[in-house]
């Protein structure tokens, strides 16, 4: 993990060929020091995740793009800190707004609670939704579309073919592993997406928040056996005969910040759902995060 991004909010920085990037002012916990807004192309551009609205963001992004056309607004998800600015930008530009599609609350909300309901922007509406594999041209760009399903249901992944760069939104992150968050999030779902970004040939990545990932095919398979641990770590303590995710990421995240055992709690109960699924653990009911869990014999 790399922890060390230099990059003040509202500066332009040309980062890459037909590559420009802006971080917003929304520095935070999950945030790292701001989302990381792309501009691609010169002339007709497009913005890969315009990001919160945030009014000295929705300027600085203006300001970039003076005398340019802006012809899309891409987005991965439709977090808050991703795709509120689009409907700014496009009200601004006539742009038209493409990439995930709108979020869509499972039935099952109840099983989190409204508060990651919360973090969604229920106002995004796309012009156009694009399906995996997809390509849009402009200016002599292709922008191929990579559905990576996990840290949400609608998660999009977006491939400049020109220079060999994946913007992966908050799939992957140099700074941090990603949140998974059932029931819009899935961790067989997630490992799936990794499977699929590890086989492709992709020569760099431009995550949603912090920098680039120099070497994203070795990085995407430590992020796997990352996970894979984590899941050894949960069936061994379901073995040792502990029951609850409070107990259980009590052991597996001892030492710790207490502070971040919400999200560790998220991310056990995500692994807890896939081992239901998959046959190696079972529970008293339905998955949930108050749920008793017990390995399969």
């Amino acid at each position: 993990m790399v922890t060390i991004f230099d990059a003040p909010p509202g500066a332009l920085v040309r980062v890459a060929p037909a590559t420009r990037r802006i971080v917003a002012p929304n520095p935070g916990a999950f945030t790292f020091t701001g989302t990381c807004s792309y501009i691609l192309g010169d002339g007709d551009v497009a913005i890969v995740d315009p990001g919160p609205a945030i009014d000295s963001h929705v300027e600085a992004l203006l300001a970039a793009i003076e005398g340019e056309r802006l012809r899309y607004i891409l987005v991965t998800h439709t977090h808050r800190d991703h795709s509120p600015a689009a409907r700014l930008l496009q009200a601004r530009t006539g742009a038209v707004v493409a990439g995930c599609a709108a979020y869509a609350p499972p039935p099952d909300l109840a099983v989190t609670g409204p508060g990651l309901d919360a973090a969604h922007d229920r106002d995004y509406a796309p012009d156009r939704v694009l399906a995996d594999g997809e390509t849009i041209a402009f200016g002599g760009l292709a922008i191929e579309t990579v559905a990576t399903p996990g840290h949400t249901t609608n998660h999009l992944c977006f491939a400049l073919r020109e220079t060999g760069a994946l913007f992966t939104g908050d799939h992957v992150m140099g700074w941090a592993t990603t949140v998974i968050a059932p029931p819009d999030g899935a961790m067989g779902d997630y490992l799936a997406s990794m499977e699929k970004l590890r086989a492709r040939g992709d020569t760099i990545y431009w995550p949603a928040h912090g920098g680039p990932v120099l070497e994203p095919q070795r990085y995407a398979r430590a992020l796997m056996h990352h996970r894979r641990q984590r899941e050894q770590a949960i069936l061994q303590r379901l073995e040792a005969g502990d029951e609850t995710i409070p107990i259980i990421v009590a052991r597996i995240y001892e030492g710790t910040d207490s502070r971040l055992h919400g999200a560790a709690a998220l991310s056990v109960f995500a692994h807890l759902e896939d081992l239901v699924e998959r046959g190696l653990a079972r529970c008293d009911g339905a998955p949930t995060p108050a749920a008793r869990y017990f390995k399969t014999e």
